[in-house]
């Protein structure tokens, strides 16, 4: 039940104190996992300490047993040993200390923690985790590696030596760290996302060598594994190890089989990538010279063929050509003229023997009214009309007199 105080009313520390140890006392006792980081077998002592601490997790618990219950297991556990202790929490009221009375320790064996990676291996694939299509492609040259390794390690040896062997530009953003016990998943994790924060951080290489199962539990430890799938920065996975691969192999954009392996991987060589641009130019300078080749052949092929060598032989067949069409055109055109001219005097000549000119030459005249009408019969005047006479060379004024009739 919750315990109601206010400023007027408060209760002593030593009634909070004593309220907290019953509270603890009803919780009973309970199975407890952990890794354990302090050992103190003190000479003569009846009582063991140690303190078990959250592989994945800054939090840690002391624990006390008696020197018999530690004695059952002492040969089989040391400091960074994971175990199960069966114990009960105690409060330590005039203190005000939480810790865990052992009366049971059990080791955690290998088999039981591959069991437990396994299942966690499956749980982690069925989320997706390690699926191909979340691998990020590592940069061709990255200008700044971050490397997660152990302090003065023969990993961080390998990786920095190798990397600057083959190209001696690279630069290393280097987080030196522990790599085994139960400081390493929380170290490790801190350093991926502090690399993975910086923006100049080209791909993160986490790395060690070689150890045991036990030794390699940091690098398949769950938070690690989300952390690092999490990361918008590539991650190679470069943990010398046995057959049996840490999950950090396959959340990893890119595994690595050693710290020296890692380098040749994430490094270009610039001898190598020297020798490649000879051969690559070489074999651009062979094929711009067959080119080259190949169209000087055919521009002599062309230059060859006699409208080349000759070019004016064409327009001068193509002339004479033009000047026999002209020729033919002008005859044929001279002909038609003729012709013309000849229908064009036979016409004439009948057109002037028709006209009425013509026939007032030969002595005729025509008559015409003052309105210029022409009279076509006697009946059409009568005596005393005045007409015009027109002859071949001019005309003259006439005067009807007498009688006008039809001539006989």
């Amino acid at each position: 039940m919750a315990v109601t105080t206010s400023a007027e009313a408060p209760i002593p520390v030593g009634e909070v104190s004593r309220l907290i140890g019953g509270w603890i006392d009803r919780l009973g006792a309970v199975w407890v996992e952990g890794q354990i980081t302090q050992l103190s077998r003190r000479p003569g002592a009846g009582v063991v300490f140690l303190t078990l601490r959250d592989p994945s997790r800054d939090v840690s618990i002391s624990v006390t047993c008696f020197r018999a219950v530690f004695e059952a297991v002492a040969d089989v556990v040391s400091e960074g040993a994971r175990v199960v202790v069966h114990a009960k929490p105690e409060w330590y009221a005039p203190r005000g200390q939480l810790s865990l009375r052992a009366v049971e320790i059990r080791p955690v064996g290998v088999g039981e923690l591959l069991a437990r990676l396994e299942r966690l291996k499956k749980s982690l694939a069925a989320e997706g985790l390690f699926a191909l299509e979340r691998k990020k492609p590592l940069p061709f040259l990255p200008q700044l590696i971050g490397l997660v390794c152990g302090r003065a390690s023969a990993a961080e040896h390998d990786v920095l030596e190798n990397a600057r062997l083959r190209w001696p530009a690279v630069r290393f953003e280097v987080r030196n760290v522990p790599v085994q016990g139960a400081y390493a998943v929380p170290k490790v994790v801190e350093a991926v996302r502090e690399l993975d924060a910086l923006p100049e951080v080209d791909v993160i290489v986490v790395a060690r060598g070689g150890g045991s199962v036990e030794d390699l539990l940091p690098f398949s430890d769950e938070e690690l594994i989300r952390t690092v799938a999490g990361c918008r920065t590539p991650v190679v996975s470069a943990i010398g190890h046995e057959p049996d691969s840490p999950l950090l192999d396959l959340v990893a954009d890119l595994r690595a089989s050693t710290p020296t392996d890692a380098a040749k991987k994430i490094v270009p060589d610039v001898g190598e990538e020297q020798q490649r641009i000879r051969l690559l130019t070489g074999r651009a300078l062979r094929t711009v010279t067959h080119l080259l080749d190949r169209e000087e052949r055919g521009l002599r092929a062309a230059l060859s063929r006699p409208c080349m060598e000759r070019p004016h032989l064409m327009v001068e067949e193509r002339e004479e050509r033009v000047a026999a069409l002209t020729e033919r055109a002008r005859r044929t055109l001279g002909h038609l003229l003729d012709r013309a001219d000849a229908d064009l005097a036979h016409t004439l000549a009948r057109v002037v023997a028709l006209s009425p000119a013509a026939t007032l030459r030969r002595g005729y005249a025509v008559l015409q009214r003052e309105d210029g009408s022409v009279v076509r019969a006697p009946g059409e005047v009568t005596d005393g009309d005045a007409l015009r006479a027109r002859v071949a060379e001019g005309e003259f004024a006439v005067r009807v007199t007498g009688d006008v009739g039809p001539s006989a």
